[in-house]
């Protein structure tokens, strides 16, 4: 993967993460592919930076707030899911029903956009589940991102400790 494509690059407890900002808004946070060969984009601005610094500091303590101005490129019905994502709190969940039933649609029009979320973990997605289990994670049901999505809720406190 071509890493010169992202304003930073920053390594964490589930891979590296490549962050897309416009000016100083991030526009986008994208899990990158862990067997990639890490080559840390060339220049970076003041915002990045700070992205970069608020995500470090949020995979040491998931109660610090991320205080970033971000702009989800999306449709108007993807902007007002990804709104409700963000009103989860820390160490909860919600079912796709229940939120779904908010905002009047369909479970499976709620994990569309879910799964069109150009922002996880800020628009915190993997706080969604299934009435019976965890659901999915990015479109997939298995492998890396049912990983990443067990970790970023062991992390916040909703999944007990791994062994």
């Amino acid at each position: 993967m071509d890493y010169s494509s992202f304003e930073a690059v920053i390594e964490s407890p589930i891979g590296h993460i490549g962050l897309l900002l416009s000016g100083n808004v991030l526009t986008g946070l994208k899990f990158l592919n862990h067997t990639s060969v890490f080559v840390p984009p060339a220049c970076g601005s003041g915002q990045s930076e700070e992205a970069a610094h608020q995500l470090a500091r949020w995979f040491r303590n998931p109660k610090e707030p991320f205080t970033l101005a971000i702009d989800p490129k999306g449709t108007a019905f993807q902007l007002k899911v990804w709104r409700q994502l963000r009103r989860i709190p820390l160490g909860q969940t919600r079912s796709y029903g229940v939120l779904a039933k908010q905002i009047g649609t369909s479970p499976r029009a709620l994990a569309a956009a879910c799964r069109a979320n150009p922002i996880p973990i800020i628009t915190p997605c993997h706080r969604v589940v299934a009435a019976t289990g965890l659901g999915g994670y990015g479109g997939k049901t298995a492998g890396r991102n049912m990983t990443i999505k067990q970790w970023l809720l062991r992390h916040e406190g909703v999944l007990p400790p791994q062994p």
